[in-house]
């Protein structure tokens, strides 16, 4: 009886929301916080408010701090410059060694 009483849950799922979800989320915790004059709290509720997951929201904000240097981290830009270098070291990695290949070959 024990384990067929237990309520069964959904599983989580993965949703994407759009640049203007998060920043209006951003935007409504930023002003909470001025408004409230306190930083405890204000995601879950909006969080809650708007039907998003706190981690979420929290996530969101944290990178806006990031970015506007309000908080110690990678900025977006700077992780956007690091991801486009790891893929052109990628490709330049894979033209060498196709002209190494090609060099072994032909001499």
């Amino acid at each position: 009886m024990g384990s067929m009483d237990a309520e069964i849950r959904p599983a989580a799922t993965s949703r994407r929301y759009s640049p203007e979800q998060k920043d209006q989320a951003v935007r409504m915790v930023l002003a909470l916080r001025a408004e409230l004059g306190t930083t405890a709290g204000t995601v879950s509720r909006v969080a809650r408010q708007l039907g998003y997951g706190v981690e979420s929201v929290r996530r969101w904000v944290a990178q806006a701090e990031i970015d506007a240097g309000t908080r110690a981290g990678v900025t977006s830009a700077e992780s956007e410059e690091l991801r486009r270098l790891g893929q052109e070291n990628r490709e330049l990695r894979r033209a060498n060694e196709i002209l190494q290949r090609a060099a072994v070959f032909f001499g």
